[in-house]
């Protein structure tokens, strides 16, 4: 089975994204030597990788903490306004 590269998502050169086996690697380099060492090492390794943004990489853990959060818990609408008008 072969790893695919996500989708390069922007130029700003913040984390990088790797999707392989559906689960995907973070990885976030201290600084620019350190993005240029990890960058050549995974294309001598035959790795495909791209970056995210900071708003992307905020997206996703929001992502995941939507994921979390317990759903059995019901609000009614008036509630809810009464939250939202606040």
């Amino acid at each position: 089975m072969l790893c695919s590269p996500s989708i390069d998502l922007s130029n700003s050169k913040i984390l990088f994204l790797y999707i392989c086996y559906m689960k995907a690697l973070v990885v976030t380099p201290k600084n620019s030597h350190e993005f240029r060492f990890v960058t050549n090492l995974l294309k001598k390794l035959g790795v495909g990788s791209s970056t995210v943004t900071q708003e992307e990489l905020e997206d996703i853990g929001m992502s995941k903490l939507m994921r979390k959060v317990d759903k059995t818990k019901k609000a009614s609408r008036a509630e809810i306004m009464k939250k939202l008008s606040a």
